[in-house]
Order: structure tokens, then C-alpha cells, then sequence
């Protein structure tokens, strides 16, 4: 062990997700033993601005594998646009970095999604902080890694939210409109939407035509299939939004929530649109259901429990070793450190020639840019 390391903090930044505390535990329970003092930031980088800890032992995070949420609290608040009590936002990264100083703290582990790697990055710059993270979001989409811990639990929720509304839809002629969570990427509804057996899986990188969904429920209607589920990513976007959008420059992307009128079909749930269109067209009856922070609770999967004592663990012995500004990822059956430099500023997003995206449009899944085989009119 490196006698340089003597304390070490942990956070949690960002939205809440299982296995947050597993990666806390894997963490505390690898470095207690070798004399490494933990101290646990609350509230995300609040606490760190804030000098708001808690001190971490064995003991305490004894049973925390299975429990849900973070025993630190979180926050999405960032240490150079902190909000004021008097509603201005400043930039408190000098007294976040102050902050360790006086927790005298040897390493900062930074649990969260892409602006978590980015607000690591960021101190490691400017104070020179050393920083081990690891990545948490169930939208799968923090670049280097295979995959994040929470993301198989996110998809276990949305499956299991889709292979209850299949017995409603059947039993009721009905389109059912499944709303998941996925900003920017679609892993979360293309994941679920394959193992529910959604017919319809709309994701934001793929833009549909929503005549070609509904076309594609006729073609079902046709062969005698008097229901649908459609699985709908929450940044999904049809062509015609999407070539306006790409035709607006960063200034105008910046500020499009105040051009309200010119984009106000844009911002309104593409659950919404989906459903009503899909009714007009289909006669069916339709409905919309959306899961929202549902698909963040409760208690991790198995396969998340193994993921994150494995982040958990590998994050300490690099600590360890003194191997700092990097990002545990999981690559292959391997877990590596991947540089810090390399995660901030990209995405990880579903490829056109995934295997998943494959697999969907083999079983007649559509995705709404093509009608599938044996659909058409």
C-alpha cells in the first residue's frame, strides 16, 4: 500500500440509482482494512462546498448491497454553478477544493453519470485534485465503458412495467405507449423494449416517421393482432423535429426554451403526440404510461450487486496504487482505468449496427423508420 494514502472522500452526484450504496460499501470495505480513514461527502458536491461529511467504517455500511438510493444523499448541483441563497448561481470550485484540503483527503471518489465525470475532471484541472470515478446512470450512456452500474436494474423495472401492460392491451384491444427514461440515448427502452417484446421502440438515435408506426400497427391490425405495446425513449424525436433541430445552431439550441411558439411541439412528450395520432389512425384505444422515476428505485439486481462491488473494489486498488484522474470502466470481462480526459464531453449511444438493433428488426420490431418485413399494406 502506498503510505501516501490516508483519508479518502466519497459522493454521490446526480440523480439517485441502485447500486449506489453497493459501490459505497465495495469502496469502504476494501480500503478500512488498510487503514484508510473514509469519509463520506453529503449531498453530492453540496457537501464538498459545504464541508458537510459523515465518517465511514466497516460497520456502517455493513447491508448496504441491497439497499436502494445513497446513504449520502445527492445532489446536481455543481461546484462552479452553485446556487445562492439569493437565487444567483457562483462559482464555488475554490471552496470545494479548500473544503479537501481541511478533510486533508488523499482521494476524491466521485460516484455519478457524465456531468459527474465532468465536475471530477474539473477540480482534478483546476485544484489539482486526485480523483478516482466510476460510472452510475440507468441510461447507460457514459462513454468508455460497456456498460454503468444501475442500468440493469433500470431495464429489469421497464420490462417488468411492459410485461404487465401486455395482459391490459390484450385483454382490451389497446396501444399501450410505454414512456422510459433516455434523454439522449436508448439503451434503457431499446433493452426493455426487446426483452417485453415491445412492438414499437422509438429511441433519440434513430428519428421516426409516425406514419410509419402507424402504419406498422395497421399491418399488425391486419394479421389479426388487435393490440400493441410501443416502448418510447423520452428523447425520442421524429425526422421533421429532428432536421429542424440540427438546422438551428448552438446559439439558438441554447436558448430554444424561450422560443416557445416555434418549438412547442418539440417539448410536449412525444408520448403524448404518439398516442393520439396512433388513435386517429388506428381506431384503437390508447393509452399512455410513463414509468419516470420508478425505473430509479428500489433494490439493485443481482447483476448490478456484482457490477458495483466490482467498481467498488477495483476503484479502491487503484487508489492504492496511486492511480489517479481516471474512470473505472468495465471493458469486455476487464475492469480498467480509462483517463478522465477521454469520458468528459462524449456519449455513449446506441450505434445503428448494434446487435440489439439487429436483433429488434429480426423479429419484426419497429423502430419507426422502416416499415418491418411482413408489415406492409
Amino acid at each position: 500500500m502506498s503510505t501516501k494514502l490516508r483519508t479518502v472522500g466519497i459522493l454521490t452526484s446526480g440523480g439517485d440509482c441502485p447500486g449506489l450504496n453497493a459501490v459505497i460499501r465495495a469502496i469502504t470495505k476494501t480500503l478500512t482494512p488498510e487503514g484508510v480513514e473514509i469519509l463520506g461527502i453529503l449531498e453530492g458536491f453540496n457537501g464538498l462546498v459545504e464541508n458537510r461529511y459523515i465518517r465511514l467504517s466497516d460497520a456502517d455500511t455493513s447491508g448496504l448491497l441491497t439497499v436502494g438510493g445513497t446513504i449520502l444523499k445527492t445532489s446536481r448541483n455543481k461546484p462552479h454553478k452553485m446556487p445562492g441563497p439569493d437565487g444567483t448561481v457562483r462559482d464555488m470550485t475554490g471552496a470545494a477544493l479548500e473544503n479537501c484540503r481541511r478533510m486533508n483527503l488523499d482521494c476524491l471518489f466521485c460516484l455519478g453519470g457524465g456531468g459527474t465525470q465532468k465536475n471530477a475532471f474539473r477540480l482534478m484541472q483546476e485544484g489539482g485534485l486526485n480523483v478516482i470515478t466510476a460510472p452510475k446512470t440507468i441510461d447507460n450512456d457514459v462513454w468508455g465503458t460497456d456498460t454503468c452500474f444501475g442500468f440493469d436494474t433500470g431495464m429489469s423495472i421497464a420490462t417488468e412495467a411492459i410485461d404487465r401492460l401486455h395482459t391490459t392491451a390484450s385483454s382490451h384491444h389497446r396501444v399501450m405507449v410505454v414512456d422510459i427514461m433516455g434523454h439522449n440515448s436508448g439503451w434503457l427502452a431499446l433493452g426493455a423494449g426487446i426483452a417485453g417484446g415491445a412492438d414499437v421502440i422509438l429511441i433519440p438515435e434513430i428519428p421516426y416517421d409516425i406514419d410509419i408506426v402507424a402504419q406498422s400497427l395497421l399491418g399488425r391490425m391486419r394479421r389479426g393482432k388487435m393490440f400493441s405495446i410501443v416502448a418510447v425513449a423520452e428523447g425520442a424525436v421524429s425526422k421533421e423535429d429532428a432536421a429542424r433541430l440540427q438546422a438551428m445552431d448552438e446559439k439558438k439550441k441554447k436558448r430554444k426554451k424561450k422560443e416557445g411558439k416555434e418549438l412547442e411541439h418539440i417539448k410536449e412528450p412525444v408520448s403524448s403526440i404518439l398516442a393520439e395520432h396512433l388513435e386517429d389512425v388506428t381506431g384503437l384505444e390508447t393509452r399512455v404510461t410513463s414509468l419516470g422515476h420508478l425505473q430509479r428505485g428500489g433494490i439493485p439486481t443481482p447483476s448490478d450487486r456484482l457490477l458495483c462491488t466490482k467498481f467498488g473494489t477495483h476503484a479502491a486498488e487503484l487508489a492504492l496504487k496511486g492511480q489517479f484522474g481516471c474512470m473505472v470502466a468495465k471493458q469486455g470481462e476487464e475492469f480498467v482505468a480509462v483517463p478522465l480526459e477521454d469520458v468528459v464531453g462524449k456519449k455513449r449511444l446506441v450505434t445503428l449496427d448494434h446487435p440489439w438493433i439487429r436483433a429488434a428488426r429480426d423479429v419484426s420490431v419497429c423502430l419507426g423508420d422502416i416499415i418491418p418485413k411482413g408489415l406492409e399494406s
